[in-house]
């Protein structure tokens, strides 16, 4: 039976399948994240959990002195002793940071009867969940991913997007962000207005020179443009 409609997967140079991911943005403010390791990759991990707001747990008979630093200064919770399948108690995710496959393995494992998403690292097989490197200027994020297959390619593309995109653009971001609050505010829908025009107008060089004030006024003449 042929079945139409279904993308398959792609398959790597070695003829394995690689699973196809679903790009989101988690909100993990407030919410309880595992992480099993407390080495140097754990430590660089936590530090974007604990940006994002996460109560991070981390359980590792051997802790580095990030992860030390951590704990001490009450940023997370630490357990010192090998990982135990109750340790996902709660969770909504988990990570895998150690150089034990076996470890990794069985973090996976207690991650998929529980139905919660896992990230080990350097370690395809044993993910549900693989990272993205992320650009981030204020409230912009671009986030590069390559479904796990090379890390190295995506924090090179970050490197070179970090370069072409600035912090005008998270001004500009805010002037868009108002813009559409105040179309809000009338009543009216954001989606009804064709807001490309407007990053074809300069007004990006309005924001890089600082005038936001102009910037603005721009947009809200591109904008009445587009709706007429």
């Amino acid at each position: 039976m042929t079945t139409t409609g279904v993308a398959r997967s792609p398959r790597s140079a070695a003829g394995r399948p690689v699973p196809r991911g679903y790009p989101v943005n988690l909100v993990l403010e407030g919410r309880r994240v595992v992480m099993v390791g407390a080495g140097r990759i754990a430590a660089r991990k936590v530090e974007g959990l604990l940006a994002a707001g996460a109560a991070v747990t981390v359980v590792a008979p051997r802790v580095g002195d990030e992860i030390r630093a951590l704990a001490d200064d009450g940023r997370l919770v630490l357990h010192e002793r090998a990982f135990a399948p109750a340790d996902l108690d709660g969770a909504w995710l988990a990570f895998a940071a150690t150089d034990d496959a076996a470890v990794s393995a069985a973090v996976y494992a207690e991650a998929e009867r529980r139905r919660m998403f896992v990230n080990s690292a350097d370690d395809p097989a044993n993910c549900s969940l693989t990272l993205m490197s992320v650009v981030r200027r204020g409230d912009l994020q671009i986030a590069i991913g390559t479904g796990g297959r090379s890390p190295a390619l995506a924090a090179h593309l970050k490197e070179r997007l970090g370069e072409e995109i600035g912090p005008e653009f998270a001004a500009l971001l805010e002037v868009l962000s108002d813009m559409r609050d105040e179309i809000r505010g009338q009543g009216e829908s954001s989606e009804a207005y064709d807001w490309r025009p407007a990053f074809d107008s300069a007004i990006l060089d309005l924001v890089r020179a600082g005038k936001l004030d102009d910037a603005k006024e721009r947009l809200r003449e591109c904008l009445s443009s587009s709706s007429a």
